[in-house]
């Protein structure tokens, strides 16, 4: 099979009707689990199209890496770019870079703060951060009632990095949920930032109950804070009845935990999908197709009742 596909391209070259598109990718942090699993379905998805290179490159959380790594990618030629941002708010000099240029540009799962003026050539691959937040809550409230909690709840709210979106997002969503009559037993006694981070969920957990914080319930804006969460919890002896808890990813990680009794919720935010929607939608801006400026791939809610839905997804 692999003769024949060399010896293919091979003929169209000859013949030269073979373009190999290239596509500059670049993602905030791949040591983090949920971003290396959106750049597995960007690199599954080249993979299976022909003629196509993707050149991945890690912005390390570096604001200033970021945008050099895509002036280089317009210098050097690429057909479009692919961005996960560093900082959502600081997406106006890549657009207006590849604007100028004339190089396609989609971002893909934190939104830009100019989304709403993208220019043509330009496009946003993601989920509706306003469904994240808002899964999680209502299903920990719903939990809370079930436990018996419905006359008043405390909880703790872990934040990831303030300077993306979707961690705004998430946690205006828990505030607005509380803020309804179903949901307005629950307390909000501690929000924190943990950017992300399952040690720094570890270490703010930790911090919550040295300080005799008592609560109910944790949201934490990702997976990863919420798994650091148990692991303070558990190493502090607190039991297990006496609080729920939930994430946003459903990450593999997570699904562990929850199948192990630890986690009550998760959401689930298609990764992959994520990655190999976006080159999709680069590659049909590159054609001169038509697509939507908010390309929304839905979120859904994991719980223990589902998961066999979700198990090997993320």
């Amino acid at each position: 099979m692999k003769k024949l596909v060399i010896g293919a391209l091979a003929a169209m070259l000859m013949t030269g009707t073979a373009h190999a598109e290239k596509i500059g990718v670049s993602i905030a942090l791949l040591d983090h689990n949920f971003l290396a699993v959106m750049a597995k379905g960007m690199t599954d998805y080249a993979a299976k199209t022909p003629c196509l290179e993707l050149q991945l490159e890690d912005a390390q959380n570096d604001v200033a890496k970021q945008l050099d790594q895509v002036n280089n990618f317009i210098a050097s030629g690429v057909d479009a770019i692919i961005v996960n941002p560093v900082d959502t708010s600081a997406t106006q000099a890549m657009t207006d870079a590849a604007a100028k240029a004339g190089v396609p540009l989609v971002y893909v799962n934190r939104q830009p703060i100019n989304v709403d003026t993208l220019p043509d050539g330009q496009a946003f691959v993601a989920s509706n951060e306003v469904d994240s937040g808002t899964l999680e809550t209502k299903e920990i409230c719903r939990l809370l009632k079930e436990k018996g909690k419905g006359s008043g709840a405390n909880i703790v709210v872990m934040v990831g990095e303030l300077s993306n979106q979707a961690a705004v997002q998430r946690t205006q969503d828990v505030h607005d949920v509380i803020a309804t009559p179903d949901c307005s037993f629950m307390k909000i006694v501690e929000e924190q930032t943990a950017n992300w981070n399952r040690a720094q969920g570890q270490d703010l957990m930790t911090n919550w109950i040295a300080k005799g914080v008592k609560f109910d319930a944790v949201v934490a804006n990702n997976d990863e804070m919420a798994i650091g969460a148990i692991q303070a919890m558990k190493a502090a002896g607190v039991a297990r009845d006496s609080y729920v808890i939930g994430g946003v990813d459903a990450t593999q990680d997570a699904l562990i935990a929850m199948q192990a009794g630890d986690l009550d919720v998760t959401i689930f935010q298609d990764a992959h999908g994520q990655g190999a929607g976006s080159i999709d939608t680069a590659l049909k801006i590159k054609k001169g197709e038509k697509v939507e400026k908010k390309v929304y791939i839905p979120f859904q809610l994991v719980t223990p009742a589902n998961i066999g839905d979700f198990l090997n997804k993320n």
